[in-house]
């Protein structure tokens, strides 16, 4: 999103102010062929031989200081019986307790993440241009992360900003101190500039203690710049993950450093949604599928781990490297809901680690323990300078707003609210649609403080949509308005379907039988029941993200006569006020406007 929207929005809005365990092992011990040898009978003993690394990970926090709420807020467990129950988890004041108390007794430990630490926060810390959260990571005693797409979301300035400290340029110093920037690396091996062809940030870095060296290579996805607005990555090139890894990975062993965890904002999908789901119980990572699986086959063997992200899944599988053997690829989920603790095995005679002995967990962030009294601190200062903005009430609801599904009901709410600021600049708007991923969370019924059941607050409105984008207008040809949702399910989205939420009005039948465009049944595309003429010129909304060809969606970039709207948010705000109240609550949408077929 661009950096002077976000700017602002942000200064408009402050002037107006273990739990159980899912493994995945290579080996239950190391064999005795990599152990013995008279010398060092144990390899457990820091003075031995091999020496046991604990490298906790985490990915896509997404600045959640504050305990998720709703179905963001809970992980699915798998019961020995088959069945599933559902854990309420996450908010960094239990991360960092059990974090801490993951690292007792462990000497040589090590914390990690795979990116979008921060980026689509809540106003707690969006607000503030996610100081607080890179505060709170400091406190976490995170050591190293390689950056994720969100990291781009206010531009490459923004971000070294970040890494380095200072207060911000148009904003100013949050809370009246100045901002000491991140205690730990940023890594992006694989994001140059484009005139000097050098990282921006740190390629790599290497832990070392006691004779014990890990180096760490970091890589955000290659189409970062597909699902990030264009001006947040205007003069950056995003190169191939498994090339740029390769590389380090070599320079990393003329180093003398032979053993490498490669941290990759890039993930899959395991067959299960539990965290505990055993994805190599079909066969070695075969219960997983997604971008990471490729990625992981062709990263060099010189790399013992992959830890990864960016699809919000729990998972902790071998997947074979070039060479055939398996190697631990793992997530965490996202929102600090889980951590991963795995096992890495130093061999002190050669450097690396014995690959057969690495064994990973995914343990959920449980509300059950005490609160990290210095996190409580945190999240209450930042709490206090955020709340007269996020207190504020701006509508009500009838029930739970859900963000899933093919079509949502948060989809449709949205929709709506653009289509209808989109007729109040312009009567002759038609229709229009939001992409999925611009919708974080879902509105929840549930008072979420004080304000009571079925009050939608700023902050509460702000957590569903916290990019900054301004709602634009197209004109579209009918033949454009079905090529952008054959776009939903071909070509870049084909293999990851990114469905377009849709205004009322507009309907149509998705055949998920079929392969690619074809799923979008052409004839089936209807406004106000009367089929699309696909030479007829229609007025389209949509944030700018989309506007801008984000996501896929290049024929939404091709659109004519453009006007930018206002903010996002506020047509939000606006619609909801003015279509709810205490005593006719906004219903819940229907998501009944897109047919499908399967």
């Amino acid at each position: 999103m661009p950096p002077t929207i976000r700017s602002r929005r942000t200064h408009r809005l402050l002037a107006a102010a273990a739990g159980l365990a899912t493994l995945g092992a290579l080996a239950a011990a190391i064999p005795a062929s990599a152990h013995q040898d008279e010398a060092t009978p144990s390899h457990h003993h820091g003075s031995g031989r091999y020496q046991d690394v604990q490298l906790l990970s985490f990915n896509d926090l997404h600045g959640n200081l504050e305990p998720p709420t709703g179905s963001s807020g809970r992980v699915t467990e798998l019961q020995a019986d088959g069945t599933t129950k559902t854990i309420d988890a996450g908010g960094v004041e239990y991360l960092a307790t059990h974090l801490r108390n993951a690292r007792k007794g462990n000497k040589y430990s090590i914390t990690a993440a795979a990116g979008d630490m921060v980026g689509a926060s809540p106003l707690i810390s969006g607000l503030f241009h996610d100081e607080p959260t890179i505060e709170a990571l400091n406190g976490l005693d995170l050591d190293v992360t390689s950056v994720g797409n969100h990291e781009f979301d206010e531009g490459a300035k923004e971000l070294a900003r970040l890494q380095k400290g200072g207060c911000h340029p148009v904003d100013g110093c949050a809370g009246g101190k100045k901002f000491t920037g991140a205690d730990f690396p940023y890594l992006a091996a694989n994001v140059t500039d484009e005139k000097t062809g050098k990282p921006i940030l740190k390629p790599y870095w290497v832990w070392k203690k006691n004779g014990v060296k890990v180096g760490f290579i970091g890589v955000t996805l290659e189409g970062t710049p597909n699902i990030v607005s264009a001006e947040g990555v205007k003069g950056l090139k995003f190169g191939d993950e498994v090339e740029t890894i390769n590389k380090y990975a070599k320079e990393l062993q003329r180093q003398g450093v032979k053993s490498i965890v490669a941290l990759i904002h890039e993930g899959g999908a395991p067959a299960s949604t539990a965290y505990n789901y055993d994805c190599d119980s079909p066969g070695a990572g075969d219960g997983i599928s997604g971008p990471i699986v490729d990625i992981a086959k062709n990263v060099t063997p010189a790399v013992d781990a992959l830890i990864t992200g960016h699809t919000h899944q729990a998972y902790a599988c071998t997947i074979p490297d070039p060479a055939g053997r398996p190697r631990m690829v793992t997530s965490a989920s996202s929102f600090g809901r889980l951590y991963t603790d795995t096992t890495l095995t130093y061999d002190r005679w050669t450097g690396d680690i014995a690959r057969t002995a690495v064994k990973s967990a995914n343990h959920v962030v449980t509300r059950d323990v005490a609160k990290a009294a210095d996190m409580t601190s945190l999240v209450t200062k930042w709490k206090a300078l955020s709340a007269p903005v996020a207190s504020r009430p701006i509508g009500y609801i009838a029930g739970d707003i859900g963000n899933t599904g093919t079509e949502s009901q948060a989809g449709d709410l949205i929709a709506d609210a653009q289509l209808a600021y989109a007729k109040s600049v312009d009567p002759e708007a038609d229709l229009a649609v939001m992409n999925p991923g611009g919708i974080r969370a879902g509105l929840t019924y549930t008072a979420s403080g004080t304000e009571g059941d079925g009050v939608v607050t700023f902050g509460e409105a702000y957590t569903v949509q916290p990019f900054a984008n301004t709602v634009n207008l197209v004109d579209l040809t009918g033949a454009q308005v079905i090529t952008a949702l054959q776009q939903q399910v071909s070509g870049a989205n084909e293999a990851s379907p990114k469905i377009l939420q849709i205004s009322k009005g507009l309907t149509y039948t998705l055949d998920l039988t079929k392969t690619g465009a074809a799923r979008v049944v052409a004839d089936s595309v209807k406004l106000d029941g009367t089929a699309i003429d696909p030479a007829a010129t229609y007025r389209v909304a949509m944030n700018s993200f989309l506007a801008g060809g984000g996501d896929g969606f290049a024929e939404l970039g091709k659109g004519a006569n453009v006007r930018v709207g206002g903010d996002d948010l506020a047509a939000l705000e606006t619609y909801l006020t003015a279509n709810s109240s205490a005593a006719t609550p906004y219903p819940v949408p229907a998501a009944d406007r897109i047919t499908v077929l399967k």
